[in-house]
């Protein structure tokens, strides 16, 4: 058994922090067999809440949870951490853009990249969720300059997982049969998924599947009725009143395999 994983989580009272700090516990993201230490960081006026997770992670007698840690603090949170997941941001309401969230959120991640590049491991990995998460991402990295630019990454996977959805809708087939699709773009109405390499069953899409929305038009054509360039997540968020988990813990499991290099299989950028 590997030695224990510190694993740092910002928002972690949040909806969507709440449920992550379980699955990292159980073993759902990092392995079944490797033990972690929590540390989790929230703002002051969440600190009461903050304290009923703890409460929570410890009634479950978790056997993979080697301790918990609660803070307010970024460098308490962030120190000797191996990963931190980037969660805490003001969150998108119906309406709104992720690029609305600019000027609200780069600030919390100015202050999360000093203190990161101040007291993490020196092999930490940092996966920025908060959006718009490409640029937190960035202003982050500049902000922690001593950390190396390969241990940033922007969780952008949900977005790539969307759009294999799509695509395995309009075919037909398991999303499993979808691969090389790309995402470029910040977090906003301008994304864009690329399916000029994508292929269904091994096959390029075009060879599948010409009907209307994946013609010379590309995938961008769909987006006024499926995609909305970026805006698609706001379905969920109109629907349910609040930001979505479910699909946010499959993108995180993914961005955390592909960073670590742990997902070998082929077909994918």
């Amino acid at each position: 058994m590997s030695q224990t994983l510190r694993v740092a989580v910002t928002g972690a009272a949040g909806q969507i922090g709440y449920a992550l700090v379980f699955r990292i516990a159980s073993g759902g993201l990092f392995g079944p067999e490797q033990k972690v230490r929590l540390q989790l960081l929230e703002v002051p006026q969440a600190e009461s809440a903050l304290q009923g997770v703890v409460m929570e992670l410890r009634d479950g007698a978790l056997p993979l949870l080697e301790d918990v840690v609660a803070t307010t603090d970024p460098k308490r949170a962030f120190e000797g951490a191996d990963w931190t997941l980037c969660v805490g941001s003001i969150p998108r309401k119906p309406g709104m853009e992720r690029s609305d969230l600019l000027g609200l959120n780069g600030k919390i991640f100015v202050q999360q990249g000093q203190a990161l590049a101040e007291v993490a491991s020196k092999e930490a990995r940092v996966l920025v969720v908060g959006n718009p998460c490409n640029t937190n991402a960035w202003i982050a990295m500049q902000s922690g300059k001593s950390l190396p630019h390969d241990r940033w990454f922007a969780m952008t996977r949900l977005d790539e997982n969307r759009a294999k959805a799509r695509l395995s809708e309009k075919a037909g087939v398991g999303v499993e049969q979808v691969d090389r699709l790309a995402i470029w773009g910040n977090h906003s109405p301008t994304m864009y998924p690329d399916f000029t390499h994508a292929r269904i069953g091994g096959k390029a899409v075009t060879e599948v599947h010409s009907g209307p929305g994946l013609a010379r038009g590309g995938f961008h054509s769909i987006g006024s009725t499926t995609w909305s360039g970026g805006s698609q997540s706001t379905g969920p968020i109109k629907r349910r009143k609040c930001s979505q988990c479910r699909g946010g813990h499959r993108a995180y499991t993914s961005s955390r395999n592909r960073s670590w290099g742990l997902d070998q299989r082929g077909g994918m950028f």
